[in-house]
């Protein structure tokens, strides 16, 4: 039998990590990250990050491999993630996906061609955003991609739509990923209940700062935490850099976490909702890892060739 590609996905907070482990001893397989935050090193509470004494041996893939300063790039990621798939499954063992971020895992799993870039574009438009405002910019973008007009919420990608629209001449919606497997995968998702959830993430947090996110991100802030562009603008991160600054209270950083957070995890159901491959398992379930590692050997008879 040749089990296919996994992937682990559902909102934060809804157990994929333990899982992913659990799932790997089961199938005799190794976990690749698929979370664009723990990709950085040193962002380890904040992200909720495994310990390496909670992974039972499993080999992880794709953790630890950035900087702060550096941005995560969804190409790279790609071919990271992919060449790590033919890895894995050259030793006889099963690839197991485990992250909520949604566009990384497409990437991963599905075709999807990358938009151009021009760093000289980008970087007058930067500009263009910052003296003009969001405002402006949003109604740019709604005239030519109404879409993603829709879509997007943080100036990065909003300046990127705009910047792939003028260098190629199409909306940046259309670059999305289709719902075409680049080669077979089984992918579940864990359901929580919604006010569970919220519960969770927010006990989740607290947590956190008991652990010491503060000296986390203090470390880090003299890592050049401050210049990375995705990493700075994280969870938990851009809220406690400003109490570093002085710009906020520890307790605003919390509550501001936690709403941040509640918000981030409705967008991902609604991504990973309106995917119809998704077979969605009840995560309190206490036969969890049994009635996932069955569903997956039920799907054991697809091919994996490319």
């Amino acid at each position: 039998m040749i089990l296919p590609v996994v992937a682990l996905v559902g909102p934060t907070g809804s157990g994929k990590s333990e899982l992913g482990v659990a799932l790997a001893h089961r199938l005799g397989g190794e976990v690749i990250n698929a979370d664009a935050l723990q990709f950085y090193r040193g962002m380890d509470i904040g992200t909720a990050k495994l310990p390496v004494e909670d992974r039972r041996g499993v080999e992880h893939h794709l953790l630890d491999v950035l900087d702060v300063t550096q941005e995560a790039s969804v190409a790279a990621y790609q071919r990271d993630a992919r060449s790590a798939v033919d890895e894995i499954r050259s030793r006889g063992l099963v690839p197991v996906l485990v992250g909520g971020s949604g566009l990384y895992l497409r990437a991963a799993l599905d075709r999807l061609d990358f938009p151009p870039t021009d760093p000289a574009v980008r970087s007058r438009l930067e500009a263009e955003l910052l003296d003009g405002g969001r405002a402006p910019f949003r109604e740019r973008l709604r005239a030519v991609d109404p879409v993603s007009a829709g879509r997007i919420e943080d100036d990065r990608r909003l300046v990127r739509a705009l910047e792939v629209h003028e260098v190629s001449g199409r909306p940046f919606s259309s670059f999305m990923p289709t719902r075409e497997y680049h080669r077979p995968a089984v992918q579940i998702g864990l359901a929580v209940d919604r006010g569970l959830l919220r519960e969770r993430l927010g006990e989740r947090v607290h947590g956190m700062v008991r652990l010491g996110l503060r000296g986390e991100v203090e470390r880090l802030a003299a890592s050049g935490l401050r210049e990375g562009r995705t990493a700075s603008r994280a969870l938990g991160y851009g809220q406690f850099l400003r109490v570093i600054d002085g710009g906020m209270t520890e307790a605003e950083a919390v509550d501001e976490t936690i709403a941040a957070t509640r918000r981030f995890a409705k967008r991902q159901l609604t991504w990973f909702r309106g995917d119809p491959r998704i077979t969605w398992l009840d995560a309190q379930q206490e036969s969890l890892v049994d009635d996932a590692a069955a569903l997956v050997r039920s799907r054991g008879d697809l091919s994996l060739e490319a």
